[in-house]
């Protein structure tokens, strides 16, 4: 794919795939609700037969998710979950991954408990960040799955060094890129052969809105993109034409989102980090800190640093519950991405379904508070945060 001559990422996220509708020059697109096609002879037909099998308005969503990611295709599902199940779904049974071990619950769940019952894979979790290890531990896998950043605990996986080791190694990588969006970095430009996402997150962006991406790059094995396909048609797992709608409205604010978010992060933990002795914060974890660990790789890869922020509070769980129910901006509740800052506590929430003794191992613990960080004005969403670590 050439990448010469295209306009820039906020441009295409607001004409990729979005062109006007040629029979009536409507700026925004038709929402085609159809659920069959007229059929012109056996065999005949105008692109379309039944919209589990292709719909025009999902099918314009696809072609800008996939302009955005620089990736050969790009399909959309009902939630991230399914789209990490279709991925799974690729594998023939038996099949063996290796995870980092920072994971999305939900994904956790699916990767450790729900594949290895369902096709008999074998999974591995381990930290994605040691890259010797990985080198040593992704001889003889199918499939190398991670996020960067992390969820929860932000951990910056160096994509290069990924996609090198899944080359050696001939497996398929994978990377959730839920955290960061098209707007923050492009892992597909990094050599990984799939990139993942929760569009419920940035690219829906308004809590509103359940969806999953997969996109696949043309450097993929051969044959990879066509299954996805195949399996999201023979599974049923297709987002439905309101929600392909949806997303593509939502898509066209993303560079504007994603740019306020990171900037009003940034400064977030800029001034929680020179105050947390003060706030009774005992670690700020933002890959935009110099003294976050993976600062120089995310430097490197990433266009923005991203919304989320993670925080260990002091005074224990009590304490926490008091700040969690004390910010009035900050919503105390599970997701991230949306104009709305969130506040949630993964142990209880988002990684209730990691085993205790692997939160424990990767430290996940009861302090740890995730803020993800909306469209509001900076200093109202930090006045926001004294106020409720004060009520603490």
């Amino acid at each position: 794919m050439s990448l010469k001559n295209r306009a820039a990422l906020a441009t295409r996220v607001i004409h990729a795939g979005q062109e006007p509708d040629p029979a009536t020059g409507a700026v925004v697109p038709p929402l085609y609700t159809a659920t069959t096609f007229v059929q012109d002879g056996i065999g005949k037909n105008r692109g379309y037969d039944y919209s589990r099998s292709g719909n025009p308005t999902r099918q314009r969503v696809e072609t800008c998710l996939a302009d955005l990611e620089n990736a050969a295709a790009a399909f959309v599902f009902p939630s991230g979950l399914s789209a990490a199940s279709i991925m799974v779904a690729t594998l023939k049974p038996g099949a063996r991954i290796v995870a980092h071990e920072d994971l999305y619950g939900g994904v956790y769940r699916l990767l450790a408990q729900v594949a290895p019952a369902m096709s008999g894979v074998q999974v591995d979790l381990i930290d994605f960040c040691d890259t010797e290890t990985l080198a040593a531990s992704a001889q003889g896998a199918d499939l190398l799955w991670f996020e960067t950043p992390s969820n929860p605990l932000l951990k910056v996986v160096d994509l290069q060094a990924v996609a090198a080791i899944a080359r050696d190694v001939g497996a398929v990588s994978v990377c959730d890129s839920t955290f960061a969006s098209p707007c923050g970095q492009l892992p597909l430009d990094h050599g990984i052969d799939v990139v993942m996402h929760s569009a419920t997150k940035f690219l829906g962006g308004h809590s509103d809105f359940l969806g999953g991406v997969l996109a696949v790059s043309e450097r993929a094995p051969k044959g990879l993109a066509d299954r996805v396909g195949y399996l999201q048609n023979a599974l049923g797992a297709v987002m439905c034409p309101s929600d392909c709608a949806l997303l593509l409205r939502s898509l066209r604010t993303l560079a504007l989102r994603v740019e306020r978010q990171g900037a009003s992060a940034a400064f977030l933990a800029q001034q929680l980090e020179a105050q947390a002795e003060e706030f009774g914060i005992s670690e700020v974890i933002y890959p935009g800190l110099a003294s976050h660990p993976g600062h120089g790789v995310a430097a490197q890869q990433m266009t923005s640093f991203g919304a989320l922020i993670s925080l260990r509070l002091t005074g224990g769980t009590k304490r926490v519950e008091r700040v969690l129910t004390s910010t009035e901006l900050f919503h105390f509740a599970v997701s991230l991405g949306s104009v709305e800052s969130l506040i949630q506590h993964p142990a209880s929430l988002t990684h209730a379904a990691v085993a205790e003794e692997h939160r424990e191992k990767i430290s996940i613990g009861d302090d740890l508070v995730r803020l993800s960080v909306g469209c509001e004005d900076p200093n109202d969403l930090l006045a926001d945060l004294v106020s409720a670590f004060a009520a603490g």
